[in-house]
């Protein structure tokens, strides 16, 4: 029981941390003129940087153990960077192309895709309250994106594309890195994956050629999305899997949108309508109903 409450706090924390983070870059794109394409690879590479440099002067061995073998290699690449760098780089576009609030529940539909896939892997057939979860969660983006009228977009396509391609990026990196928790601490693997992810968005983009320089209030932004939304709120969520599961930890992660949904609102000034609360209730009814079929099973 312990463990359970251990860890839906953690996954509950990891959540409200990326609320957070995503209200701060969404500020930092409409207040500071910032891009997603300048701020991932900075994000990710200062957080990947500060993890490994940690390793290297405590535990340099532990550090590169990771690599010795083919298989962990593999997953820690699928993890680190089809995972979590390119679900950084899709959420923080998808709050650049509408809000952090509509990204963060777009997000939040990848405990249906988990749910499918455990199916699949249990060889049985969606039960009815699992099905009327996906139902909600359908039309809980329905909701948010259109507000009832399919010929007016509520949403930009675009940030709804990115946004369920991002959910997807949240399950690999919600379920793939088992095997690789029961041999090294989440933080290691944390740094690994942030680090890839820098260096291969900063290739990418080529931040240095965009000719940005933040102001004070960019700076401060930069250390809360790195320090809250990277290293905090990753280690937190990832431990809370570990202690709990892929399925549970994904129900409990609803913090994030419920908190990125209340700073947007109320401190950002971002629109929140009728609409969009119906559809926050889908997702959460969704959740809920996630839940109790995984406590029955």
């Amino acid at each position: 029981m312990n463990k359970n409450i251990t860890g839906a706090l953690l996954t509950l924390g990891g959540g409200a941390c990326w609320g957070i983070s995503g209200c701060v870059g969404q500020f930092l794109f409409t207040h500071e003129g910032m891009s997603s394409l300048w701020l991932v690879p900075i994000r990710l590479g200062c957080a990947g940087i500060l993890i490994v440099l940690y390793y290297m002067i405590h535990n340099p061995h532990m550090l590169f153990d990771i690599w010795r073998t083919r298989q962990n290699a593999v997953l820690l690449l699928i993890y680190g960077l089809f995972g979590i760098s390119l679900c950084q780089f899709l959420y923080f576009f998808t709050i650049q192309l509408s809000t952090a609030g509509a990204a963060t529940i777009l997000q939040d539909v990848s405990p249906v895709i988990i749910l499918l896939i455990v199916c699949r892997q249990q060889h049985r057939h969606v039960r009815v309250l699992e099905f009327m979860s996906v139902f909600l969660a359908v039309g809980g983006v329905f909701l948010l994106t259109t507000h009832g009228n399919i010929k007016n977009m509520a949403v930009r396509p675009a940030a709804v594309v990115t946004g369920l391609l991002c959910a997807l990026c949240v399950v690999v990196y919600t379920m793939t890195p088992g095997k690789l928790q029961k041999q090294y601490p989440t933080p290691l693997l944390q740094g690994w994956a942030f680090l890839m992810g820098g260096v291969l968005f900063a290739l990418v983009f080529r931040p240095w050629s965009m000719h940005y320089i933040p102001g004070p209030a960019g700076y401060a932004g930069i250390a809360a999305v790195v320090l809250i939304g990277n290293v905090l709120a990753f280690n937190l969520y990832m431990t809370g899997v570990k202690l709990i599961g892929p399925e549970y930890a994904s129900l409990f992660s609803f913090s994030e949108p419920v908190t990125a949904a209340i700073i947007g609102t109320c401190v950002l000034g971002s629109p929140f309508t009728l609409w969009d609360a119906a559809g926050f209730v889908c997702i959460f009814l969704m959740l809920v109903g996630l839940f109790i079929s995984s406590s029955r099973s």
